[in-house]
C-alpha cells in the first residue's frame, strides 16, 4: 500500500509541475524603459478586422514605419507611411506623417506571449499584434 500511495504522490506531483510548465505566462503591462525596450527594433503585425495584418516597424531612433498594402487598405488611405514613435510614462505613442490625419494616438502594451501583445488605445479602441 506504501507504494502505491508513494507513487500516487510522484505521479500527480509530475502532472502539477507539468501543468504549471505548460500554462502561459501571467499577462504584463508594460512602461517605461521595459516598453521602449520592449518595442524597439521590432516589427509588429497588427491584426485587421477584415483578415491580414499590417506591418509596423519601430526603429530604434524612434521612426515607425508602417503599410497596409498587404492587407488591401490602399483604396481607403495612404499605402504606406511614416512617422515618429516614443514612450510616454506607461504609454506607447506614435503620430504619423498621413494616417489618422496626423494625430497623436497612446497605446497601453500588455505583454500576452514572447511575441504576442495587446494594445488599448486612448479612445478604447483594442485589438492584438504578433510581434517578430
Amino acid at each position: 500500500m506504501f507504494t502505491t500511495r508513494a507513487a500516487a504522490l510522484r505521479f500527480w506531483g509530475v502532472a502539477l509541475a507539468l501543468a504549471a510548465l505548460a500554462a502561459p505566462a501571467a499577462a504584463e503591462k508594460l512602461q517605461g524603459a521595459a516598453l521602449k525596450s520592449f518595442i524597439s527594433g521590432k516589427r509588429i503585425y497588427l491584426a485587421v478586422p477584415l483578415g491580414g495584418e499590417i506591418p509596423l516597424t519601430y526603429r530604434p531612433g524612434g521612426v515607425v514605419d508602417g503599410s497596409g498594402e498587404a492587407a488591401g487598405l490602399g483604396r481607403y488611405m495612404t499605402p504606406k507611411d511614416s512617422g515618429r514613435w516614443w514612450v510616454s510614462g506607461e504609454k506607447l505613442c506614435q503620430k504619423w506623417r498621413q494616417w489618422y490625419d496626423g494625430k497623436t494616438f497612446c497605446f497601453t502594451v500588455t505583454k500576452l506571449a514572447a511575441n504576442k501583445i495587446k494594445w488599448v488605445r486612448d479612445d478604447g479602441r483594442s485589438g492584438v499584434a504578433r510581434l517578430r
